[in-house]
């Protein structure tokens, strides 16, 4: 469930606040391995003392603005119930201006899209983490250099594999271990700090301003790596509803930050000094003795996070398949207490083709970096634009507060955007290709679903007037209790139309039920059934589930039970319609689109499987549609 109260004690807020440091700063907590680096890499910085100390500065003003103030202070406040994320941001702003219909599906269409680029970044954070840890042999280890790649594959192939048993057996080390890590950063960076105290002036954002005055489009340039400091923010906002804002707040500014600041400042400091350690300065921050052990406690880092961006991934498509934003999926729950763990074979698999892919094309972090960045500023863009509409409609806030409070992150978010954009060519268009691939998937299964329901619609019989007629010379009644499935309330199923023509009974107790999904997280039991008599023990049952509930049908029908409808394990049958889509020519979508909507819908997991119906008591009645 969502975490919406504040921890009682101080130890469940310390434990807590662990776990954030395991789960929710994993990415922007390894970012100091390449960020830096690539800022410099490619020859269009020059490592003079006036450009490392004005990108030091960007880098600590940017953590500051678009972290510490934009997600901590300001984007966590616009929580769904609780959660956060790019969905529950997209459900409040949605809901804000749900009664000016045309600004609603633009929004829906451009939080769409943000969800798919979503994936793009999916594909490229494990790649770009995992490759720059195991990178480090070539400094701990120069003859090692050529098992880079290898190694990177084999650490990520295991981190998949391992998926399907779940994370809890070993997530309850993952904040221990992400700590350790954080304490390393700051003893890497503390000596040569100490070493070059001077460092520290590039606090003062006059140097940040300095740097793009001198050098405005080399500066311009670098923001494109810049950003790769800050590539975590989206996380820290989605996994608020793990953890609660509280311990999100202190671990971001008691550990996370000073950490950071530390280390970014330490390798700043030793390039001052030894403007040549650029190629690598993370790990030539580290002397001779540590640099091998560095090399294994920085991929245990990385590979944590990887694994809360998988875990993620699991999470967003959960939530979309629930809001119709994808075809259902295979979901297996991997822990009897925590319904959160879940793992999706299909999400997981196809990540990992997609990621060994990405090793592959771009074989170095820094060649990674280079399809790093675009995916990230864009997510933060329609974040940001979303959060205009909750604050200006949502919460009623005046046009002026609502376009001061957004319009500067904006202003800097396509800033960011605009620089990652001339990295397009060298690998940018990767992960957008991502993006317009899910995206595509998105918007076919949103239309498709939405032409199909208006075919059913068209050709549907008034459940009322069916069942007046049906009882005018009413059929043979057996034992038991009916549940029909049906997508719309008061449509006649065409499971129930198929049974009385070819079983010509009707069961003593029917149960036309229909399933909701709402734009907020939680839907509670007391708001869960709604339920209308129709006379001759029929009922209409319309059950509600918020996006991140585990839509379980029988035990949301077991509350019908104090209401006088009988419901026995073994005397309740389900039936649901099989529906098969047919393309046809005409006013729907281009044919291509149709056939790829037909076949996304005849792969889709089973709706039994999704709606957790017992696999012994299940009656399934196909039907052609035609869209």
């Amino acid at each position: 469930m969502s975490t919406t109260n504040a921890p009682k004690t101080s130890a469940a807020l310390a434990a807590l606040t662990l776990g954030a440091l395991g789960v929710v700063y994993g990415d922007i907590g390894t970012s100091p391995l390449y960020a830096l680096k690539e800022v410099f890499h490619g020859g269009h910085v020059a490592t003079t003392d006036a450009n490392i100390l004005g990108v030091l500065s960007l880098i600590f003003w940017t953590m500051t603005i678009i972290v510490s103030v934009k997600y901590v202070v300001l984007i966590l406040r616009a929580d769904n119930n609780g959660e956060g994320g790019l969905i529950a941001m997209l459900a409040l702003a949605t809901t804000a201006v749900k009664d000016q219909p045309r600004l609603r599906s633009l929004l829906m269409t451009v939080g769409l899209f943000g969800t798919a680029i979503f994936y793009g970044d999916g594909v490229i954070t494990p790649a770009i983490s995992v490759l720059s840890a195991v990178e480090g042999l070539g400094v701990a280890a120069p003859a090692l250099q050529g098992a880079v790649i290898p190694i990177t594959l084999v650490v990520l192939a295991g981190l998949f594999s391992v998926q399907r048993f779940g994370t809890g057996g070993i997530g309850r080390f993952f904040g221990p271990i992400t700590l350790v890590w954080f304490v390393v950063l700051v003893a890497l960076g503390l000596p040569h700090i100490a070493a070059n105290p001077g460092v520290l002036v590039a606090l003062n954002p006059a140097y940040a301003g300095a740097f793009f005055v001198t050098n405005p489009l080399v500066a311009f340039i670098g923001l494109g790596a810049v950003v790769l400091c800050v590539t975590g923010g989206e996380a820290l906002y989605a996994d608020m509803g793990h953890f609660g804002k509280k311990p999100i707040r202190i671990a971001w500014f008691g550990f996370v930050m000073p950490a950071l600041v530390v280390n970014y400042f330490g390798q700043g400091a030793m390039l001052l000094n030894h403007p040549e350690a650029i190629d690598n300065p993370f790990f030539k921050m580290a002397p001779g003795w540590a640099q091998l052990p560095l090399v294994v406690l920085a991929t245990a880092a990385t590979v944590i996070a990887s694994q809360a961006l998988i875990t993620a991934a699991f999470s967003v498509t959960k939530q979309a398949i629930q809001l119709g934003i994808l075809p259902r999926m295979q979901i297996r729950h991997t822990s009897v207490h925590d319904t959160g763990q879940i793992y999706v074979p299909f999400v997981n698999w196809g990540l990992f083709v997609f990621i060994v892919l990405a090793v592959g094309l771009f074989k170095t972090s820094s060649n990674l970096a280079s399809a790093y960045g675009i995916a990230v500023t864009l997510d933060m863009t329609i974040t940001t634009v979303m959060t205009f509409f909750v604050i200006r409609f949502g919460w009623k806030y005046p046009l002026l507060p609502s376009l001061l409070a957004t319009g500067f992150f904006f202003a800097i978010d396509i800033t960011f955007f605009a620089s990652n954009m001339l990295k397009l060519i060298a690998g940018g268009w990767f992960p957008i290709v991502i993006g317009i691939g899910m995206f595509t998937l998105m918007l076919t299964w949103v239309q498709g679903r939405k032409l199909m329901g208006n075919k059913l619609r068209d050709e549907a019989i008034d459940l009322e007037s069916f069942l007046s007629a049906v009882f005018i010379s009413p059929p043979k009644r057996v034992e038991g209790t009916a549940v029909f499935l049906s997508g719309e309330t008061g449509m006649t199923p065409n499971a129930l139309l198929h049974n009385l023509k070819h079983n010509k009974v009707l069961h003593a107790y029917n149960l036309f039920v229909t399933v909701r999904h709402h734009e907020v997280p939680w839907v509670d039991f007391d708001k869960r059934i709604e339920m209308e008599s129709l006379g001759h023990d029929c009922w209409q049952v319309v059950l509600h589930f918020g996006f991140k509930n585990d839509p379980d049908v029988p035990e949301a029908l077991k509350l019908l039970c104090d209401r006088g409808i009988p419901l026995p394990e073994m005397d309740t049958s389900y039936f649901l319609s099989r529906d098969i889509v047919i393309p046809t020519f005409g006013d729907g979508m281009a044919m291509w689109r149709e056939k790829l909507f037909a076949g996304m819908h005849r792969n889709a997991a089973a709706a039994a499987d999704f709606l957790n119906l017992p696999s012994n008591r299940i009656v399934e009645l196909g039907a052609k549609v035609e869209i």
